[in-house]
């Protein structure tokens, strides 16, 4: 697994890099073979912008792209909606293999 963080026009501090990194640790709770992290944070005229791009095996890559005035407001909206669609994409994995209501009536009748 790899992590890059990438910022253009823009100086990250410390904190920042370690509120992504504390981010990423917590995406690794769903569990979804994520191969690559990708965090890249550019400037653009009025506005921060931030794209999360994530790898996982047997899946398409997801990627998220936020902006906004203030470049904390636009990290943390940005990892808000990574974490949403994490944890939407392991609920359709997992789901997928749940037993349907029929199946338990049909075992239960037995």
């Amino acid at each position: 697994m790899s992590v890059n963080i990438r910022a253009k026009d823009i100086s990250l501090t410390s904190e920042l890099k370690k509120h992504i990194n504390t981010a990423i640790d917590r995406f690794r709770k769903y569990d979804l073979k994520i191969s690559s992290y990708n965090v890249n944070i550019t400037k653009e005229k009025n506005k921060a912008v931030v794209e999360f791009e994530l790898h996982i095996a047997h899946a398409k890559p997801v990627v998220i792209n936020q902006s906004d005035e203030d470049l904390d407001i636009a990290i943390d909206l940005a990892i808000e909606r990574v974490t949403k669609a994490l944890r939407r994409l392991h609920d359709k994995l997992t789901d997928h293999k749940n037993i349907s209501l029929k199946d338990i009536e049909l075992a239960d009748e037995q």
